[in-house]
């Protein structure tokens, strides 16, 4: 398992580190190969302490983010998520990697901020893969997003799927 940390307008201490490796290494048991895992610290107004962690395992994404009043408290929680998540998950996840003939595409978008444009505040670049509709929606509940860009494996178009507000889910799809 590789971890790699980020720091936005904070510096964390090495102990923090080696206590947040400690309690991400608890999701070991559930990965059998690579797993990528990123952190992010942000100290916010009012000296809240926000951790996101997003653990990418063969472009299966895992996502938690908290924000207490200190990071350990913060970590404590999310590998808790974290672990009900992938719990959750599992046994789903397992059964339709099964049934599919495809494979991931290894690798984890980036983000990266535009200072000089006026409207678009962030932008994302990811690697698209073929799933069925049931395993998008599956994967858009995961990452804790509205929304889910994949291709469809039926007839490899570009979809979206996104929460309605009704609860529902709708499909964009492309021509």
């Amino acid at each position: 398992m590789q971890i790699n940390y980020t720091e936005r307008k904070c510096h964390i201490w090495d102990s923090t580190k080696d206590y947040t490796e400690k309690k991400i290494k608890k999701l070991d048991k559930f990965f059998a190969g690579d797993c990528v895992v990123h952190v992010i610290y942000t100290l916010e107004k009012d000296d809240k302490c926000k951790v996101e962690v997003t653990a990418d395992y063969g472009g299966i994404i895992f996502r938690a983010q908290e924000t207490t009043k200190d990071f350990r408290e913060s970590i404590d929680k999310i590998v808790d998520v974290l672990i009900r998540q992938i719990r959750k998950h599992k046994t789903k996840l397992e059964k339709r990697l099964k049934q599919s003939d495809f494979t991931f595409e290894r690798g984890f978008s980036t983000d990266s901020e535009d200072e000089d444009e006026d409207i678009i505040t962030r932008r994302k670049s990811l690697v698209v893969t073929p799933m069925s509709e049931d395993e998008a929606i599956l994967q858009m509940n995961m990452v804790g997003h509205d929304f889910f860009v994949f291709r469809s494996d039926a007839d490899n178009r570009i979809c979206i799927v996104y929460r309605r507000k009704d609860g529902n889910y709708g499909i964009i799809e492309t021509e």
